[in-house]
């Protein structure tokens, strides 16, 4: 199963870092926190990675075509410029990066028509990857997401007892109510409900999925955070370097 993960965003409130690099490229401890999430799926056995890139994408190019070198140690012969390799620790994943400008529809052909993983590049969290694949398989709908339970600047969900989601409220007020987490298990034909590339896939697409009844929630209780701001930003980087980071399940 492939792992979409949307890294095309500038980042406006955590422009300090973004105006030099994506988003998704903002480090935790000395990795990107698209690592940290990639990491994340990878604990869990997914290891193929489709990448929508956007602002300053080349960055993130740049990064995964020198990753194999730095993960590694390595002989160079100057005279011949050959490059011998030792003892490599990079991750056994394939990635594919899309350029896309963050729209989903334009890797479709990547995808293929098979299940696949959703995610943003900008949140970390320790949910169990593996039940809300097992969770989505179950009730048979077309799309799950993982809600989480925190007071909000994001849009807000409203799913009944059955986590079957009725409504989806953009942008509402701080009242703890339930928001899309990311981290989401997607059949193939949720790319038919977006019409082109000015579609934003967080309106029309998931609004109406949930009047058709095909859009469930999957509620995690555990740790989720977004780095939506430098404070955001700080916080993760002095829970990863005090030894706190729940995310870090791997």
């Amino acid at each position: 199963m492939k792992v979409v993960i949307l890294a095309g965003g500038f980042g406006t409130r955590i422009s300090e870092e973004s105006h030099l690099k994506p988003k998704p490229m903002v480090e935790i401890g000395d990795k990107p926190i698209l690592w940290h999430i990639m990491k994340e799926y990878s604990h869990y056995g997914f290891n193929e990675f489709i990448i929508c890139l956007g602002y300053k994408g080349g960055e993130i190019k740049r990064f995964f075509s020198d990753y194999y070198l730095y993960q590694s140690d390595v002989t160079i012969n100057l005279q011949t410029d050959e490059y011998t390799y030792h003892r490599s620790t990079s991750e056994p994943w394939k990635v594919t990066l899309a350029v896309t400008g963050g729209r989903i529809k334009r890797v479709k052909e990547y995808i293929g028509n098979e299940t696949f993983l959703l995610t943003y590049g900008d949140g970390v969290s320790d949910v169990n990857i593996a039940d809300t694949v097992r969770f989505h398989r179950q009730h048979g709908k077309l799309l799950t997401m993982t809600t989480v339970n925190v007071a909000s600047r994001f849009g807000v969900i409203k799913p009944d007892k059955n986590g079957l989601i009725k409504s989806f409220r953009e942008k509402a007020d701080s009242d703890g109510s339930l928001i899309n987490a990311g981290y989401m298990v997607c059949e193939p034909e949720v790319l038919d409900y977006i019409s082109g590339d000015d579609t934003i896939f967080e309106k029309e697409p998931l609004e109406t999925l949930a009047k058709e009844g095909q859009l469930m929630a999957y509620r995690h209780d555990g740790f989720w955070k977004c780095m939506d701001t430098m404070r955001d930003k700080e916080q993760l980087e002095a829970l990863w370097c005090t030894g706190r980071a729940e995310w870090k399940t791997w």
